[in-house]
């Protein structure tokens, strides 16, 4: 990945980006704009690790343009790809959260531009742009909330197979 500052003229572009994402579409233009100042732009080449199951996780990222897929090892250390990330749609929330390592892997399957968010980031957040964070949380919780009855719901069908 390979970063790109962020001009002034750029941030609305970001801003125009974001608002398209899943995560952000209740979101008031004015805390879609305060968060574009927030986000640093990457880009991904195919076959570009964003990263590595079991490292250390820091950031998220929105795509906005690209697709990537999310990998996991099996018991037998294969590599396993367990789902794919279009554009408009967010990956590494849970480390924003938690802090622990990472559970997955990532790597661009295309061309792909990123919008990260860091942890110390979205800490600054929390502590400049209060409501902003409230709503960037929930949003979290929503989002890990439906993956994991999602997941359950899988769980169920496979035990019954």
């Amino acid at each position: 990945m390979h970063p790109q500052k962020a001009s002034a003229a750029a941030l609305a572009r970001i801003a125009a980006m974001l608002e398209k994402a899943q995560m952000f579409k209740d979101l008031e233009w004015s805390q879609i704009e305060a968060l574009s100042g927030y986000v640093e732009l990457y880009r991904a080449a195919p076959g570009g690790v964003l990263f590595r199951e079991g490292d250390r996780g820091d950031f998220m990222c929105i795509v906005l343009q690209g697709k990537l897929e999310i990998h996991k090892e099996n018991t037998q250390r294969v590599d396993k790809t367990v789902s794919t990330v279009y554009a408009g749609r967010s990956l590494g929330e849970m480390t924003i959260v938690d802090g622990e390592p990472r559970s997955a892997t990532a790597v661009a399957i295309e061309p792909s531009i990123l919008a990260v968010l860091t942890q110390q980031n979205f800490l600054q957040i929390m502590r400049e742009k209060p409501a902003l964070s409230a709503k960037l949380l929930l949003k979290i919780a929503q989002l890990l909330s439906q993956r994991l009855r999602l997941t359950s719901g899988i769980l169920v069908d496979y035990l019954e197979s």
